[in-house]
């Protein structure tokens, strides 16, 4: 079994769930008392937070790339970033290595060709749905066409996933707003929507839409016990 690196704390939130997700995916694989070979190096998301608000990814990129050349250095055979939005700078983290980088855009794009769907929503925050890192990769690579929020939604999403979500906050007020913000998306044609915020599986079960949803914390998962396991 290859080792996978990490890097997490965009927010611990998600991370613990990429944790977890890992080492079930193994015990259903492999049984018994099996369990991931895993390194993680946790960041400061409030660092994070005041760069992405200040639109400095070249400060990011050169963070994330330090923390990935450090998994690298301590034995990762490849390099998993728990979070969507983060995806933003991953050309920097590819420059910084020599190991394998896992896309979640990549993850998501896989799964939902093989779900025969065409035209998805994609819910996160404003910089994952707005820049085009993760939509040009669905979009060019997949052939997907992605629905984005009416920019009163978009805010909506900025504002319940940083003031909310990455802070442990998962509120009904929060959820009802998700699934409507949904259901207006499917009234334009979606066949199922992306939860691109790491967070958002937390906050909406599949049973809550009657659309396919596509949970990028579990599929970047999935992506990384395949690579570990073969």
């Amino acid at each position: 079994m290859k080792t996978i690196g990490l890097i997490g704390g965009m927010s611990w939130e998600s991370s613990k769930v990429y944790y977890e997700y890992l080492n079930r995916l193994v015990q259903q694989e492999l049984g018994g008392s099996h369990s991931a070979k895993i390194i993680m190096s946790s960041v400061d998301f409030s660092e994070i937070e005041q760069y992405s608000f200040e639109g400095n990814w070249n400060a990011i990129g050169l963070l994330m790339a330090t923390e990935a050349a450090k998994l690298e250095k301590a034995g990762a055979d490849m390099v998993v970033l728990c979070t969507n939005t983060i995806h933003l700078v991953s050309d920097k983290i590819e420059q910084a290595i020599s190991i394998p980088f896992l896309h979640i855009a990549e993850a998501a794009g896989r799964a939902i060709q093989e779900e025969g769907v065409q035209k998805v929503a994609l819910l996160g925050t404003q910089f994952t749905m707005e820049k085009n890192f993760y939509t040009k990769i669905l979009e060019e690579k997949y052939g997907l066409e992605v629905l984005l929020p009416k920019l009163e939604d978009r805010k909506s999403l900025q504002d319940i996933i940083y003031n909310e979500l990455v802070k442990g906050k998962f509120t009904e007020m929060a959820k009802t707003k998700c699934l409507e913000i949904i259901r207006e998306l499917e009234a334009e044609g979606a066949q199922g929507v992306i939860l691109g915020c790491t967070e958002l599986p937390i906050l909406i079960p599949d049973d809550a839409v009657e659309i396919p949803t596509f949970d990028t914390t579990l599929l970047h998962s999935k992506m990384a016990l395949d690579f570990a396991l073969n």
